[in-house]
């Protein structure tokens, strides 16, 4: 049985209102999203895809990837893209204790900010893994400067019942303007990814949509 939503119902962007579910917008913008980053070959192959439609995005990256493939890292930052923190080890915030899950993520900022110069920067970007984050530590988190990212669109790529040809469905159906949309640039999504993202990166484009950044 499943257990998430494909589209975020808006009681639950209601219920959570500091987070950001999404943006408002008059104008045919899409902001598509990457978890669990960055990794060989995968990332690699996200980043190709979208150089070629010249669409922008924004990566969930976990610190402890980030420290082994800092070179894919650097790439996602020169080529335009914005990144936000996933943990250093995509830790689940409901079973972490506030401590140590605020430690995990200060951790991954660190590795996140060293790649930045003093004129490149952005404001401080988190999606907790799974999507589950106790309030008091989205409180500290808020408290300390960070913007909540979750999403408005799954595609559902980490879902191993879940067909490539759904995933497609799953975007196309459910994308609006302001949407931000979740994929995963892992092993785990990457059959997926590899059929979806070309289609949808296509489709939308010949639909006048743009890809832009979450900062």
């Amino acid at each position: 049985m499943r257990l998430y939503f494909i589209k975020t119902p808006r009681i639950l962007k209601q219920l959570f209102a500091k987070y950001t579910w999404s943006f408002s917008s008059n104008k045919k913008t899409i902001y598509l999203t990457f978890d669990d980053g960055p990794i060989p070959e995968v990332t690699e192959f996200v980043l190709d895809q979208l150089q070629q439609f010249n669409a922008k995005a924004t990566f969930f990256c976990i610190g402890d990837n980030i420290r082994k493939h800092p070179a894919i890292f650097s790439r996602i930052i020169t080529e335009g893209h914005s990144v936000g923190n996933h943990t250093f080890n995509h830790l689940n915030g409901w079973k972490s204790n506030n401590t140590s899950y605020l430690e995990n993520i200060e951790l991954a900022e660190k590795s996140i900010q060293q790649s930045y110069t003093s004129t490149n920067t952005q404001q401080k970007l988190f999606r907790p893994p799974y999507g589950k984050i106790k309030r008091s530590q989205a409180r500290r988190l808020i408290a300390k400067g960070y913007k909540i990212i979750m999403w408005d669109v799954l595609s559902a790529d980490f879902d191993k019942t879940v067909s490539k040809e759904k995933c497609v469905q799953n975007v196309l159906n459910n994308t609006q303007n302001g949407s931000i949309v979740v994929f995963h640039d892992s092993i785990k999504a990457s059959d997926k990814l590899y059929y979806t993202l070309p289609i949808l990166l296509q489709k939308f484009s010949e639909r006048g949509y743009e890809f832009k950044v979450i900062s």
